[in-house]
């Protein structure tokens, strides 16, 4: 009899110390995923936000060279691919290596970021905007000191 019970103790210490093993597992889960997704946010937001400041950047120098915005940003693109400084020197102009293959969409969800010229008002401005967010730099409203403007900064 004594050894029917020590075998029944014996079982359910096995069976509760699984059932802490398998809790324990479910509590850390709860508490490390809503962490890792708002740090992968705030990593996708920094990306994001780094690829339109080069992206300003590149409309910079292009209006820099030419007087005007690009009309579009596939103009813009074989701006950058000729240029020889943009090229050869993006370590210092760009903050490290640029891929262009990349540079226009947007990293949360790979849709192209919206590029729009306005050359109506007295000063030629541009409005680059994040599809996924309210990220945007730039104005449609011909305020000459919003052109190159950053939403977040």
């Amino acid at each position: 009899m004594a050894s029917s019970r020590q075998n029944l103790r014996t079982g359910v210490q096995i069976v509760l110390g699984i059932a802490i093993i398998v809790l324990s597992y479910f509590l850390y889960r709860a508490i490390t995923e809503p962490y890792d997704r708002i740090e992968r946010q705030q990593r996708l937001t920094e990306q994001t936000r780094e690829r339109m400041s080069n992206i300003r950047t590149a409309l910079v120098d292009y209006e820099r060279d030419s007087a005007a915005f690009p009309d579009s940003l596939d103009t813009l693109r074989i701006h950058i691919e000729r240029d020889s400084l943009l090229t050869n020197a993006q370590d210092s102009i760009f903050g490290g290596p640029v891929n262009l293959d990349s540079l226009f969409f947007s990293p949360r969800t790979g849709k192209r970021f919206l590029y729009t010229v306005s050359d109506t008002g007295k000063v030629e401005t541009y409005l680059l905007e994040d599809p996924d967010t309210d990220d945007k730099i730039g104005t449609l409203s011909g305020d000459p000191t919003q052109t190159n403007v950053a939403s977040w900064e």
